[in-house]
């Protein structure tokens, strides 16, 4: 496969990682349920946004992605 596509799934697939976190945390806060704490949930979702982050920096150091030249 293509490198630039599994980076692409990789990204996408923390992402929804993220998303699922933040949907879990929401779940603990509603319930109140405080067997499992909600900071947990929202700590995964800070370290995993800043390691989508800090890919996206090495990937565009490293070429693999370029960024858009014109915003419109």
């Amino acid at each position: 496969m293509n490198t630039l596509f599994i980076f692409k799934l990789v990204l996408v697939l923390l992402l929804l990682f993220i998303i699922f976190n933040l949907g879990s945390a929401l779940f603990i806060m509603v319930k109140g349920d405080h067997q499992v704490p909600m900071s947990r949930y929202l700590g995964r979702r800070v370290i995993f946004s800043v390691l989508v982050i800090l890919l996206l920096l090495v990937a565009l150091g490293t070429g693999l992605i370029s960024p858009n030249p014109t915003p419109y």
